[in-house]
């Protein structure tokens, strides 16, 4: 090791907190939960024994929180009041935390009184002063008030040079120095207390200065140099809403300076020596494990292989300041790839006949995990004929099965294959086998294909679903927004995957996949198997290091199954009604043509931008006009409804025929093709990666864009019937973004107006305006939902059709009535900054690269999305949670014959018999509103609307 003492000081505190919310719940044998216990052990195992490993750290601690209480609340009561107590799970694993830390022969050191952070920076500051080089483990922000170098101590003339103090953030696997805390904070370390006094800290409940942010902060700092600086030139500034504040707020603010300050003087209760870090003993270690039933862990020890997961790079380069993208790089999370050979294709197999089939039967028995793909005649899986399946077992170690090989001439010769139904009925115990894990790589395809042919997939995985929860908004580009087989294995494995036209071919060339020659079509269907099988190695280790563990087994994982019995439901739609809308669509769009026509003095074709454009710019003279790098005018529906706003008829007349042209190809003419001959129903095709923020997108036809509120979209929905005898039922969430909203950012009025069943948009009528009619109601309605998507001031204005200022003043009195509001936005907009990514209450991720971006429009669309992504996404996992659980609360009602057929936003469509519905109502509404229980105890009701009806239509 290196002469110059190094000492890493461990947050300990903040890594219970992540292990809690990275892994499931689990039990040791006694019954206690654990689940924190065993994430913080395998954390800090891998910490600790890579700092011994590494060429310079020299000392280790454990610092940890005694209570919730310190020296800061005889301060000032109310700090951290907003906190919630641990979870009930968590209490328990605090004790044995300290065991485990204890179990690895390190230092855990807790002091009544004080927090983690003081502790932190008392022992910083000694050391450096001694001429030790500190890191502290921690991306918290308060402790970035230390960082830099110390100046030496008079008591310690045998070091007459001061230590570093920086800091390791091993989540990023980002060092963090003065230049970090700068591009952070905009000022050094020294003066990130002064901005913290004056932006104050909802999580802590520190009051700062309400209504000043953090770059308003930075910048008063940076104007007057600190914070009393700063307040003492209040009274001379101008007139403004900040001048009130910073008046009003002195007192405030210069509390907040005290509360933010970390004591670096507490009396130390170990010296430095002893926490001189040495190879972990084993056998505390052992004893420990063994106690609690960390059987994996354990054998890991036994057997001398060390951490369980990842290296920590100990000397990680530091961010490139120049880049746009968020602290958190694309690849910062990426866990190794476990040693693999590369990809062979000739190594693959190609099944023909029984007695081979037979071995790889039992061959994927004895591997109890094995990666499956279906190829077929079609893209559509309930019409799709099934060509063949392969199966990958290890890297390389793949098979591919042929079903429906051969020429679709009667006189092509068929290649040797085993028959197809004698294949399935070998290869139907393997897959329907509970002791043997399926893996897929959007592996509902393959249950619906294989569905049809009577096989149930089980159990599963899938490893575009675990991509999408680890990485959404981290890449918006390719396949199934970036988590498609070849990009993904691109990414991650860095190998290109044959494509299928490359077997195939393209255009009047192209040929079926049952008439590629099998050589060519094992080589393409293995590697299938088999990338999903490697990919699958890389990625499902990190849901847990990356805390994707309870979005996807408590929420995803569950839905696969759900989402594609629904779609092998599909709903019946009336021909005939579809029939006459398109025909009245077609009738209607030709007298709107007509009458265009007419204004424009001339026939042209409306569909085409460019002779659009021409004519309401050049002939007809209306203003406004722009045109695009193609050099002709822009005509798209901002600028037809501007232009109808100023009265130009014509521009109204264009977006009606637009409208009734997409209503008329996209439904009442696609849903009629779209009829399944065989079930006489359609079948949308959900995809569960479509949205960043974890909602469902329907394609397919796409069911979920069908206008809710205009007759048309009425008309269209009327055509969506039950079977005879049956009835549809409607059940929708009742302003359930405005309800989490509520619960999300502690907003007593909205939550109290939730309870007593009040009319929301009039409780914000009353609260903004003063009093409540049918404008003041429907401006509360606008604002209530556009502040959750982060509107500007010019946003807003443009919606109620007001000036800019008056919007502001809108949004200003909206804050005042509502601080919650702001203190969410504010919160949110701070984590997601520093973070990369926001959160919903069940853990789901959402990035935001682009959320540091020096380009304005792209900084302040991600900053929209980012205050939105919480709210929007915690709804996406509520009626997934309940669409899981729908089915088995329907069967054990005896109502098992209940099909759930379609999710629409915040709706579920379900057919019945109509004796059923008095019974199955209550069913319905009881597992919607207990959605989100045990994991999320919401603060607000859920409601839930049910109707019923004969159409679709008639059950709203």
């Amino acid at each position: 090791m290196s002469d110059k003492q190094h000492l890493y000081l461990v947050d300990g505190s903040a890594y219970i907190f992540r292990a809690y919310h990275r892994l499931p719940p689990l039990t040791n044998p006694e019954g206690t939960p654990v689940g924190a216990v065993y994430g913080y052990t395998t954390m800090l195992w891998k910490l600790a024994e890579e700092l011994h490993k590494a060429n310079g750290p020299t000392h280790l601690a454990v610092i940890l929180d005694k209570a919730s209480k310190s020296f800061r609340n005889d301060i000032y009561p109310e700090y951290k009041a907003n906190r919630p107590p641990p979870p009930e799970d968590l209490v328990p694993q605090f004790p044995l935390i300290r065991d485990a830390t204890r179990a690895f022969s390190l230092p855990c050191i807790e002091e009544e009184g004080l927090e983690a952070d003081d502790i932190i920076a008392s022992y910083a500051r000694a050391a450096a002063k001694k001429g030790w080089d500190v890191t502290i483990v921690s991306s918290d922000k308060d402790l970035m008030q230390l960082v830099g170098t110390c100046a030496p101590s008079s008591d310690e003339p045998e070091h007459p040079g001061g230590g570093c103090i920086d800091m390791l953030d091993t989540m990023k696997n980002q060092r963090i120095g003065p230049d970090e805390v700068a591009e952070k904070f905009g000022v050094p370390p020294e003066k990130v207390g002064d901005v913290l006094a004056l932006m104050g800290d909802s999580v802590d409940n520190i009051p700062g200065i309400f209504g000043i942010g953090p770059k308003t902060a930075t910048k008063l700092i940076q104007e007057h140099g600190s914070l009393t600086g700063a307040l003492d030139a209040a009274p001379d500034m101008k007139k403004s809403k900040l001048k009130e504040r910073m008046l009003e707020g002195r007192a405030m603010a210069e509390l907040s300076r005290v509360l933010v300050t970390l004591k670096e003087d507490a009396p130390l209760p170990m010296a430095l020596d002893d926490f001189k870090l040495d190879a972990i003993p084993p056998e505390p270690l052992m004893e420990f494990l063994s106690t609690h039933g960390f059987s994996s862990l354990l054998k890991r020890l036994e057997a001398g292989t060390g951490s369980p997961s990842r290296k920590t790079d100990l000397n990680p380069p530091k961010a490139d300041n120049g880049k746009e993208a968020a602290p958190a790089s694309q690849d910062g999370h990426r866990q190794p790839l476990p040693d693999m050979p590369a990809v062979d294709r000739s190594a693959y197999i190609c099944v023909q006949d029984e007695e081979t089939l037979q071995t790889w039967i039992a061959r994927a028995f004895a591997a109890r995990e094995i990666a499956i793909d279906t190829e077929t005649s079609a893209l559509d899986a309930m019409q799709a004929d099934l060509t063949g399946i392969s199966i990958a077992i290890g890297p390389n170690d793949a098979c591919y099965i042929p079903l429906g090989h051969g020429g679709s001439d009667m006189f092509s010769e068929k290649p040797a294959q085993v028959p197809f139904s004698r294949a399935l009925e070998l290869l139907k115990p393997l897959l329907e086998a509970e002791a043997v894990l399926k893996i897929g790589q959007n592996i509902k395809y393959d249950l619906n294909v294989l569905a049809r042919h009577d096989i149930m997939v089980r159990p599963i995985d899938d490893t575009m679903v675990i991509s999408f929860n680890l990485d959404a908004g981290r890449s918006d580009q390719g396949i199934g927004g970036g988590h498609g087989m070849d990009e993904l294995s691109e990414r991650h494995l860095g190998h290109t995957t044959m494509k299928f036209k490359d077997v195939c071919g393209t255009g009047k060339k192209a040929i079926s996949f049952g008439e590629v020659p099998l050589d060519k079509a094992t080589e393409y269907a293995a590697e299938d198997a088999d990338v999903t099988w490697r990919l699958y190695q890389h990625l499902k280790p990190r849901l847990a290091l990356e805390g994707g563990t309870r979005i996807y087994e408590r929420v995803e994982r569950p839905l696969i199954p759900v989402v594609a019995a629904m779609e092998r439901e599909g709903i019946r739609v009336d021909r005939e009604a579809l029939s006459r809308l398109s025909g009245e669509f077609a009738e209607t769009m030709a007298s709107l043509e007509k009458t265009i026509h007419e204004m424009a003095g001339e026939e042209f074709t409306i569909g085409s931008p460019k002779q659009l454009g021409t004519i309401l710019f050049e002939k007809m003279g209306y203003k406004g006009g722009r045109k695009g790098k193609s050099g002709q005018y822009s005509t798209d529906q901002a600028i037809l409804e501007k232009l109808a706003g100023e009265g130009a008829e014509v521009a109204s007349k264009v977006l009606e025929w637009r409208q009734l042209s997409k209503l008329k190809s996209t439904y009442t003419d696609a849903l009629q093709a779209a009829i399944n001959p065989k079930t006489e129903r359609v079948h949308t095709s959900y995809s569960l990666v479509g949205a960043q923020t974890g909602r469902l997108s329907s394609t397919d036809p796409n069911l979920q864009n069908i206008p809710i509120r205009t007759e048309i979209g009425r008309q269209i929905r009327q055509a969506f019937v039950p079977e005879k005898g049956n009835l549809l039922l409607a059940a929708d969430y009742s302003q359930i973004e405005l309800r989490l909203a509520a619960h999300m950012a502690d907003v007593p009025p909205l939550k109290e107006a939730f309870e007593k069943g009040e009319d929301i948009h009039a409780r914000t009528a009353g609260e903004l305006f003063g009093t409540v009619d049918r404008d003041t109601r429907s401006r509360a309605k606008t604002i209530n939902f556009a502040i959750l998507y982060g509107i500007s001031r010019w946003g807003l204005a443009g919606r109620l059709g007001v000036e800019s200022d008056e919007a502001q003043a809108m949004i200003d009195r909206y804050f005042e009535r509502f601080p919650g509001i702001q203190r969410y936005i504010v919160r949110t907009l701070e984590e997601v900054r520093e973070r990369g990514y926001s959160e919903t209450l069940f853990g789901r991720k959402t990035w935001f690269p682009r959320i540091n971006s020096k380009n304005q429009a792209e900084r302040q669309g991600s900053e929209r999305a980012a205050i939105n992504a919480p709210i929007q996404g915690t709804c996406a996992d509520i009626i997934k949670r309940a669409m899981s659980r729908m089915l088995p609360a329907l069967a054990e009602a005896d109502l098992g014959h209940v099909r759930m057929l379609l999710q629409v936003h915040d709706e579920l469509v379900f057919e019945l018999p109509e004796g059923d519905v008095e019974k199955a109502r209550p069913v319905i509404e009881k597992v919607m509103a207990e959605a989100a229980l045990p994991a999320v105890d919401l603060s607000v009701p859920l409601a839930i609307e049910i109707g019923t009806g004969m159409s679709w239509d008639a059950a709203h």
